[in-house]
């Protein structure tokens, strides 16, 4: 069995390691190099909002036959990225796998900001942003309600309920080491803040008692969020009558490819954060090889998916089908397929076969980048390759402005800038839980008791 905490380290030891990271308030060069790279890109995000609030949504490339373009391609993206961070919480917690606490709490961060990010596209997408309230069911005189047959309808009330559980389960697991930051503040602001948001929690036995019952509730709660929230988003291509878009593959499909991209950009993150911070102990190399596996799985069910495609495009004898099969792969789009095939396939499942690989920091970064680059390229493909359809007169090009890419690109900025001040003020690692898998007589595996006695 793997060591989950490497050397000899104690309760104190542990509750120092990762909250002087937060109270001492020094950080090394490269948060600052992330911080700042991530603010610089979210001013771009402010410039070119404010710009299509004036202009309008004439400014993006998109237009007919294309008329989502990239706001759709990084809305799914987005909540793509933002799945891993509940299915590792969730799923792993109701399955008592214990090599998650090392990164359920980031990965939580991840997906909040992940979900904001994702909530950008189509709150501009709109034209109208401010009467975004619209979508749901309120009183009005008018008697005027949303579509409720609409599956962009049903992505709303899908997205917030993941985005409010999800935001709830990580603030019910902060809690506990919010009052070990209190307790463990030298500088009065911290002790007053963290002692606000620890909700009056003194580690009494009632208060695990009600702590463990709600995070497990919460735990199962969020389970089948994670695969309801992107089947309901595969759902605004697969409810269509549109060829490749109508296929009941998709919602396996897409929850498949969410998880692949959401592991990828945990590990991605994870790899230079526990350098910078020294936190090779808890985030051990072990940890980087079980994730590696699941994105070998995952990429995987995703490579399955790209081949049922074609297959029943082909099985199928359906010459609108097939003939869209064909446009997508050697039409003027075929590159994009192309990349995406190299990024998905070619890279992470030629490589991650490697037990060298998946415990190489800089492989596996190499590979996570390259997923990243990868799933992006599949949303590209599923929304750009059929503004080439069946009637040559209806044919047209999408080419994407500079306001597509400054609003991309301001998305990662508004990603990394929240992420950046998590990291800065919260504990990225639980330290409760990571008291918990210390053996008994390092104080640990005997449960809440002994922890309260860590000074």
């Amino acid at each position: 069995m793997h060591p989950l905490v490497l050397n000899k380290h104690d309760l104190v030891s542990v509750g120092d390691a990762i909250g002087n990271v937060v109270l001492e308030g020094k950080h090394p060069r490269g948060w600052w190099i992330g911080f700042l790279a991530g603010f610089a890109m979210l001013q771009v995000l402010a410039i070119s909002v404010a710009w299509l609030f004036y202009m309008g949504v004439g400014i993006w490339g998109i237009n007919v036959p294309v008329a989502w373009g990239f706001a759709i391609i990084n809305f799914v993206w987005w909540i793509g990225i933002g799945h891993a961070g509940t299915l590792i919480s969730a799923i792993l917690l109701l399955l008592h796998q214990k090599w998650r606490t090392s990164i359920n709490r980031f990965s939580e961060a991840m997906t909040i900001f992940a979900v904001m990010c994702a909530g950008v596209f189509p709150l501009i997408h709109m034209g109208r942003p401010w009467f975004f309230y619209w979508l749901y069911p309120f009183p009005n005189i008018a008697g005027v309600y949303p579509q409720f047959r609409s599956p962009l309808t049903w992505d709303v009330f899908a997205v917030t309920t993941y985005f409010t559980v999800s935001l709830v389960f990580w603030y019910i697991g902060l809690v506990p080491d919010l009052a070990a930051l209190r307790d463990q503040a030298q500088k009065k602001w911290q002790r007053i803040l963290y002692g606000l948001l620890a909700l009056g929690w003194r580690g009494s036995a009632i208060h695990w008692r009600r702590y463990e019952k709600v995070y497990l509730l919460l735990g199962g709660l969020s389970t089948p969020l994670v695969l309801s929230v992107h089947t309901v988003v595969s759902f605004d291509f697969a409810v269509s009558i549109v060829p490749l878009w109508h296929a009941t593959i998709f919602p396996p499909f897409f929850v498949a490819g969410a998880i692949f991209s959401g592991f990828a950009m945990v590990v991605a993150l994870a790899i230079p954060i526990r350098h910078w911070y020294k936190l090779e102990d808890f985030f051990t190399d072990h940890h980087m090889d079980v994730m590696a596996k699941v994105m070998l799985a995952t990429g995987f069910l995703v490579t399955y998916g790209y081949f049922s495609e074609v297959w029943m495009a082909w099985y199928g004898h359906s010459l609108y089908e097939w003939g869209t099969t064909i446009e997508r792969i050697f039409g003027p789009y075929g590159w994009s397929y192309w990349c995406l095939i190299f990024f998905n396939c070619g890279i992470p499942l030629t490589l991650l076969w490697s037990k060298k690989v998946r415990r190489s920091e800089f492989w596996l970064e190499v590979c996570c980048i390259s997923i990243l680059i990868g799933m992006w390229f599949e949303r590209y493909v599923i929304v750009i390759t059929l503004s080439r359809d069946q009637v040559p007169s209806s044919w047209g090009r999408y080419n994407p402005t500079i306001w597509d890419y400054a609003t991309m690109v301001g998305s990662l900025g508004l990603f990394f800038f929240l992420f950046f001040l998590f990291i800065r003020y919260l504990p990225m690692i639980s330290i409760t839980e990571m008291r918990e898998l210390l053996p008994k007589k390092q104080g640990g595996g005997g449960g809440h008791s002994i922890m309260e006695n860590a000074p």
